[in-house]
This record gives C-alpha cells, sequence and structure tokens, in this order.
C-alpha cells in the first residue's frame, strides 16, 4: 500500500504529466485499450442486473448524448468503454466541421476511440482490485465524491460552474491527483449529492473486478418473427418499393421503433441502412446524413437494436403494428404509377425530397409525415441533437400548430406546380456552408412564396377560406393539433391545442412540413461549423413566418396586418421583410364569419372547439385531482403574467401528493417569455417584454430537461398558487423553494428523483426515459 500512496505523492508534486504517465506505466504496465473489445465475463457484481441501473438513474442524468461532460455517455457499456474527449460537441464558434464521434457509427472499438482522442475512465492497464480501482477516472470520482460530500448549504457556493457552456475539466488519470487538489468539492455527481453507500460500494466493486461484462440477450422469436416481416416490406425488389423504403428510412432514421402487436414492455429498435441483405449479419452504412451516398450497389433497411439506455430528450417512439403496414401499402404500393429509375445520392439532388421523391404520389407523402405529425414536428426539436439547435432560438414558447387538410392542399400537392417549384425548393446540403449560400436560399424562397400566393390568387378564388381547410385528423386522429413549447434551447411538442391564447400559430401545408424535415432534421448536422449553425437559424426564421402567415390567413383580411404587425413589433429583418411581401400579395378574404372586435381571441376559441373531436387530453389538469379547491388553485396559476412569471425558471416538475391516500399527481409548470420578435440573431434582452411573460400548468410531464423540482401536499396547493401570485423578488422565489423546493443539494433529492422516474415509467410506458438533469438551477 506504501508504494501507491507514494506514487500519488509523486504525482501531485511533480505536476508533470509526462511523468505521471511514466509513473503508472512503471507501477501498472502500459495501457491496452483493446482490454474493454474483450471484456472477462461474470463476477460478483452483474453489469445488466447490478450496475446498469445505478447507471441510469444517477448517472446518465447527465451524461448522456452528445451535450454529455466530456463526451462521456453512459448509457451503455460501449459508451463508459469508449471513455472521454475535451471537445465539446456543442461549439457554435468552430470555423469547420468537427471530427464526428457518434456511438456505434463512427468508430466500433475502444482502439478506435483512442485513435479519435478520447481517453479511458476505466482502468486499461494491469487487471488487479488495486490497479483497476487507482486507475479508473470513475472510481476516483466516486472516491472523491466520498471524501469531499457537498457543504451543507441550500445554495452551492460559486466554484460550482453549471453553465452549460462552461469550461469543461476532462481530467486523466495520469493528472487525477492534480485535479484533486484543485477541485476537492467536483467529484461524481458534479454539483448533486453523493450517491448512496450501497450504490457506490457496488460500482468500485465491479471496477475492482476489472468492469466484467456479459452479453446481453438476444431478440425474442416474437421480436425476430416482426423483425422478418417488416424486413420483408422494406427489402422488396421493385423500384417502386425501393424509392418508398429510401423515403421512409429518410424519416425514420432517428425513431425508436416499437411493435405494438406485443404485448409487454416495449422493445426499441432503430432503422438502418445496410450492405446486407436480411437473413446475413447485419452490416450498417453509417454517413453524415442520412441521404448520404451510401456506397453500395443496394441499400438493404434493417431493424437493429436500441443499443443504449432510453433518454427523454432523445426519446421519440414510433408504433409499427398491422395497421401501419396496411396503410403504408395503401398510400405507397396500391396507387397505379410508375418509378422508372432510382434518383441517385449527388448531394444537390439527394438533399432535395422534391426532385429525389418526385416520382411518389405527393398525398401519400404528406399523408405519412401527418399520420404521426407529432414525431414529424419533433424531428427537429430534439431528435438531431438533444440539446436544442439554434433554430430555436427562432420560435415562440408558447404556440399551436394545425395542418392544411391533403384534399384541400391546393398548391402543394399540385403536381404541375411543385414540378415548376423544384429549384425555388432546393436545399443546401453541406455542413461547412457559408452565409452567402443561405442568402441565395432566401432569393429561392421569396421565389416560391410568390408563386404559390400567384397560384392562389388565381386557382382558389372559388374555394371557401375558413376551418374546413384544416386537416381535422380524419376524424380520430389526435396528431391533427399540436402545441409547442420552447424552454430556452430545448422544446417539447405535445398533443392538443394547450391552454387559450398562445404567442402565435401555425398553419402547416406539406411542402412546409417536408422542409422541416429536411432542412432542420436530415440535413442539420450538430458537428458543423458556424455557418451552418447561423443558417439553420435562418431557414427557420423563414419556415416559422411561412406558417404564421398561413394561420393569419384565417383572419378577416383587413386583421392580417395589424396582427402579423403586433407578432413582428421591431423587426428589421430580411427575412421577415420577404415573408411580408408575400402576405400583402395574398388577396383572399376569409370566409369565416367573426362577430366581434376581437377576430384573433376568437379564431383561436373556434379553432379549439373545431379540433375538441380529436383533441388530446393527456395533459387536462382534469386528469389530476378534481376536487373544486385543487383545480381552482391550478386555474389561478394559469393565469399569472407579468413580473411573477419572469422569476420562474423555463419549467417545473411539480409532485403533488393527497394528504391522505398518498397519492400521488404530477404537473409541469412552464415559463413564457415573451419577445416584440425573433427575426433578429442578437440583442435578445433588448427584444424581452416580461410584463408580457405568462406561465402554464399543465397535467403530467413535458419537457426533457427539469430546471426545478417542487413537492407539495394536495392541501398547499392553495398556497403554492398564493406564492407564485405574490412572487416580486428573487427573495420571494428563493421562500418559494424553501417551502415546496426539492433543490440539487437535497440531501432526499435522489430519492425523490427515484419515485418520480418510477411513476413516470409506470404511468407513460411508450414515453417514458431518463430526464436530464443538466439544467437544474442553483437558487
Amino acid at each position: 500500500m506504501h508504494k501507491y500512496l507514494f506514487l500519488w505523492l509523486v504525482i501531485l508534486l511533480s505536476g508533470c504529466a509526462g511523468l505521471a504517465v511514466k509513473q503508472f506505466d512503471q507501477l501498472y504496465g502500459k495501457p491496452d485499450a483493446a482490454r474493454y473489445d474483450r471484456p472477462r465475463a461474470g463476477g460478483s457484481v452483474s453489469y445488466w442486473q447490478d450496475v446498469k441501473p445505478v447507471f441510469e438513474s444517477r448517472c446518465i442524468v447527465c451524461h448522456a448524448c452528445y451535450d454529455a461532460p466530456c463526451q462521456l455517455k453512459l448509457t451503455s457499456y460501449e459508451g463508459l468503454a469508449r471513455g472521454a474527449n475535451i471537445e465539446q460537441v456543442y461549439n457554435g464558434e468552430r470555423l469547420i466541421a468537427s471530427t464526428l464521434t457518434r456511438m456505434f457509427e463512427d468508430a466500433h472499438s475502444t482502439v478506435e476511440w483512442r485513435q479519435k482522442d478520447f481517453f479511458p475512465v476505466l482502468n486499461e492497464r494491469d487487471d488487479n482490485p488495486q490497479a483497476n480501482i487507482d486507475g479508473s477516472v470513475l472510481a476516483q470520482m466516486l472516491l472523491l465524491k466520498q471524501d469531499n460530500p457537498l457543504p451543507q448549504q441550500d445554495i452551492l457556493p460559486e466554484s460550482f460552474d453549471l453553465g452549460l457552456s462552461r469550461q469543461q475539466q476532462c481530467t486523466q488519470i495520469e493528472q487525477f491527483a492534480d485535479y484533486r487538489k484543485k477541485y476537492p468539492l467536483w467529484g461524481m455527481p458534479y454539483g448533486l449529492p453523493e450517491i448512496g453507500a450501497t450504490e457506490r460500494d457496488l460500482l468500485l466493486q465491479w471496477v475492482r473486478e476489472g468492469a466484467p461484462y456479459e452479453s446481453k440477450p438476444g431478440v425474442s422469436p416474437a421480436q425476430q418473427k416482426q423483425i422478418d416481416t417488416w424486413e420483408a416490406f422494406f427489402n422488396q425488389d421493385s423500384l417502386k418499393a425501393q424509392l418508398m423504403s429510401r423515403y421512409m428510412f429518410e424519416h425514420l432514421y432517428l425513431a425508436h421503433l416499437y411493435f405494438g402487436d406485443l404485448d409487454g414492455k416495449p422493445a426499441y429498435f432503430q432503422l438502418v441502412r445496410s450492405a446486407t441483405p436480411p437473413g446475413q449479419p447485419l452490416q450498417q452504412i453509417a454517413t453524415r446524413r442520412p441521404y448520404d451516398d451510401p456506397g453500395v450497389a443496394r441499400v438493404f433497411y434493417r431493424l437493429q437494436p436500441l443499443r443504449e439506455a432510453v433518454v427523454v430528450k432523445t426519446h421519440m417512439p414510433y408504433r409499427l403494428d398491422r395497421q401501419r403496414l396496411a396503410r403504408w401499402r395503401e398510400l405507397f404500393l396500391k396507387p397505379d404509377y410508375q418509378v422508372g429509375s432510382l434518383p441517385s445520392y449527388q448531394p444537390e439532388r439527394a438533399s432535395n425530397p422534391f426532385v429525389t421523391f418526385q416520382q411518389l404520389p405527393s398525398d401519400a407523402r404528406y399523408r405519412f409525415m401527418l399520420d404521426e405529425a407529432q414525431f414529424t414536428i419533433m424531428g427537429f426539436i430534439k431528435g438531431p441533437v438533444c440539446r436544442g439547435q439554434l433554430a430555436l432560438n427562432v420560435i415562440n414558447d408558447y404556440f399551436w400548430v394545425t395542418f392544411v387538410a391533403p384534399d384541400k392542399a391546393g398548391a402543394e400537392l399540385d403536381s404541375d406546380f411543385m414540378a415548376q417549384q423544384l429549384q425555388s425548393m432546393s436545399q443546401p446540403a453541406d455542413s461547412t456552408t457559408g452565409l452567402l449560400r443561405w442568402v441565395n436560399y432566401a432569393k429561392q424562397e421569396k421565389a416560391f412564396l410568390k408563386a404559390k400566393v400567384d397560384y392562389a390568387n388565381q386557382h382558389l378564388q372559388n374555394v371557401p377560406l375558413d376551418l374546413n381547410l384544416l386537416w381535422n385528423g380524419d376524424g380520430r386522429n389526435d396528431n391533427a393539433a399540436l402545441t409547442i413549447y420552447r424552454h430556452f434551447d430545448s422544446a417539447s411538442v405535445v398533443k392538443g391545442l394547450q391552454g387559450d391564447a398562445p404567442q402565435t400559430a401555425w398553419v402547416v401545408n406539406y411542402p412546409l412540413l417536408e422542409r422541416i424535415h429536411y432542412l432542420l432534421v436530415a440535413s442539420y448536422d450538430v458537428y458543423g461549423n458556424v455557418g451552418h449553425q447561423l443558417g439553420s437559424r435562418i431557414y427557420m426564421d423563414f419556415l416559422r413566418m411561412e406558417g404564421e402567415f398561413s394561420f393569419l390567413a384565417l383572419l378577416p383580411k383587413e386583421a392580417r396586418s395589424k396582427v402579423r404587425q403586433h407578432w413582428y413589433r421591431g423587426s428589421v429583418s430580411e427575412v421577415s421583410q420577404y415573408v411580408a411581401e408575400y402576405a400583402a400579395g395574398f388577396d383572399i378574404n376569409s370566409d369565416i364569419k367573426y362577430r366581434t372586435g376581437q377576430p384573433l381571441a376568437e379564431l383561436y376559441g373556434m379553432l379549439k372547439q373545431s379540433m375538441r373531436p380529436v383533441a388530446s387530453r393527456e395533459h387536462a389538469l382534469e386528469n389530476g385531482f378534481r376536487d373544486a379547491a385543487s383545480l381552482s388553485a391550478l386555474q389561478q396559476i394559469n393565469r399569472i403574467s407579468g413580473r411573477a412569471a419572469v422569476l420562474l425558471p423555463q419549467n417545473a416538475f411539480v409532485a403533488v401528493e393527497d394528504d391522505q391516500s398518498g397519492q400521488t399527481h404530477y404537473y409541469t409548470l412552464l415559463q413564457h417569455s415573451a419577445y416584440t420578435n425573433l427575426s433578429q440573431i442578437f440583442s435578445e434582452a433588448e427584444r424581452r417584454l416580461p410584463d408580457e411573460d405568462r406561465i402554464s400548468m399543465v397535467y403530467g410531464f413535458v419537457g426533457s430537461y427539469p430546471a426545478a423540482l417542487l413537492r407539495l401536499k394536495r392541501s398547499q396547493l392553495p398556497q403554492l398558487a398564493r406564492q407564485l401570485q405574490a412572487l416580486q423578488s428573487e427573495a420571494d422565489y428563493r421562500a418559494l423553494l424553501d417551502t415546496f423546493g426539492v433543490r440539487r443539494t437535497n440531501g432526499k433529492f435522489w430519492a425523490f428523483s427515484d419515485r418520480l422516474h418510477a411513476d413516470f415509467q409506470n404511468r407513460y410506458p411508450l414515453q417514458a426515459g431518463w430526464f436530464d438533469y443538466n439544467r437544474l438551477e442553483n437558487r
């Protein structure tokens, strides 16, 4: 034992990385990066039964997806073996695109990850109990936390940097003594209470035994039967079927697919491109974008089991069942049309779905996206990025989305019009694109909007402009109406028109829906350069305004300009001017009969009423406690605005427990920030309208990143409402947390987190995953 203490003393005093590496090599041998590619099997601690549950409930609540600190993803054994990297994936200042580091795609062994500058957090030297502990960053971080727990105070000291863009200290084991000296309070979990002694000792024992790992059981016979059915469907030989499958892959590659015809807890799969057909070992084709050239003569589409834990910020479940299979055959295979040849993967063409899939019926494509519109819209919000992309900077905090009915789509599904406008709808495909490219796109967008207005003015004069133009979900599909809540740099899409007066509203047609997907999902590159990041924002500016102005067309012609000017107060954006010209040129008046001098409020009310037959009730307050006192308190909270709303975090989970039975209902408290307009990249603070801020209290869980956690008794709901209404200062908010808050420093934090996740998974098994605590406030 004395030699180990001597080693740490030498490293501490020397401060020399080279000497530290040499000392480790002398004591424990040279690192073997391939060690965890062939992990030992068995041990007193099981990865699947013992270790994985601890990683999920204590670790991946911070270490998951691209925004995992130091790229240390603990959602799988392979992620732990990969280790960490000091380069941050989210970097809005880089001038060149970054190297891809996607799990299970861009490297397939620890040796390959070491070549991409990832360093180990498990011991890769001699395999013995002492070396496995001394040589593991993971173990040393746990021990550091044990030796230096959080200070006994509500608010963490300023030495804890909790900002999302903080400089990360990605220490390697050879420099850990220096890290320990500089940051004694920064053990893991960082900025949260220590995990329990039982959990810590279990993890340390597992590391001590060499981190053994048993292969995961394969798919069940019932699952394999489903896989065979779906892979047969996706890999038919006709050109029509091959083009259909390519279209579906480019829209479903981020989905967590599950088999709705099977009972029990859902198992998730991903649709991937493979160089090998069904029946042979899957050979995944990994490209930067889903439409990039696969480099093989024939692409096969295969179902691969999801290999990582499910986290809410990337979880987008999508049901596959007999009804879905019949529906897709009806849409794409039954109609009488010909596919003469398969389109190329040349970037300028492959990135433009209106060119690539021109031979597929546009009505089928639109209905395919509408059937799961929540999933489609959710794609750009959390699909390719987990932390929201810069495009989220240009959507409001709270707005409604509806869709043009396919049988009333007009120009959007007119084959002649679409053929003429293909060039105007071209999509940029380069993750290193500069701003000049986006200026060119703006000109194309302007030309498309002008052509669309001209078409409407010529061909739609005799078509009533009223709510019958909107898709009603075919009378049964609750995807017909959606609400989007933005939480700063993340957002949520929920079904139904929540609340009564959103900040804005969109009406989305087929070209807009398709462009949202290809511009902001399929073409979006989280590893791209600053030009690509800014360009996505400019695109979203166009798309948002196009959807908003389609909604405004339902207002009386004389009222449209007033509402638009209110939504874009002070805007000097050239993009805004482009779309304003398009809106002004639309010369058809609304056929809706308005009865008051407040047509916008009337329209919101009529829209909500028209969607009521298919409206989702998942987030209705009546799903929780229904007594008059509770509902009254919740409704009072929903009417709060102004200064009180400004002081609240973007979203908070609220657990309300019945005083007698212990029954718990969960609500989400959402804060909606108001702005003069969203058409500028900078000067956000100058555009704030705090007096117009509002809040919403909805039933259930909304959001992936809770900023605050509250718990109270049912009898305390009126008190919560009063304290929220009375908020005037930071001291008032701190008092609110003193009464109801479960701060990140709370000694019972993990017990509350465990109960919250257990209830979430039991009540919402398809939506459930692990929340992310990186945004928990320190107030």
